[in-house]
C-alpha cells in the first residue's frame, strides 16, 4: 500500500457546516461592505436574497417540478408559484 491509499482509508469526511453559519458569514460581510452606511429593510432584502437562489436551486434539483419543489421546501405549491411570480422566476 502507498501513503495516498493509507490516507484515504483513515480519512474522515469533514463535518458539514450548518447553513446558518454560511448565512451569518454572508451577513457579516454585507454589513462590513456597507462601510458605516445604514440600510433599511434588511429583513426584506435578506429574505429575497435567500429565497431567489433557494427556489432556483431546488427547482433545478426537482427538474422544474413545482409540486416536488414545494414539497421539498415545506410550502404549498400555490405559495411557491406566487413567490416565483413575485421574483420574476416563472
Amino acid at each position: 500500500m502507498n501513503a495516498a491509499t493509507d490516507r484515504t482509508d483513515t480519512a474522515r469526511p469533514a463535518p458539514r457546516v450548518p447553513l446558518r453559519d454560511h448565512v451569518a458569514t454572508s451577513i457579516r460581510r454585507y454589513l462590513g461592505d456597507l462601510d458605516g452606511h445604514g440600510t433599511e429593510n434588511l429583513y426584506e432584502i435578506a429574505l429575497r436574497e435567500l429565497e431567489i437562489p433557494l427556489f432556483v436551486e431546488v427547482l433545478q434539483h426537482c427538474d422544474g417540478n413545482q409540486s416536488r419543489a414545494a414539497s421539498m421546501l415545506g410550502i404549498h405549491r400555490a405559495t411557491l408559484r406566487k413567490k416565483l411570480r413575485e421574483y420574476g422566476l416563472d
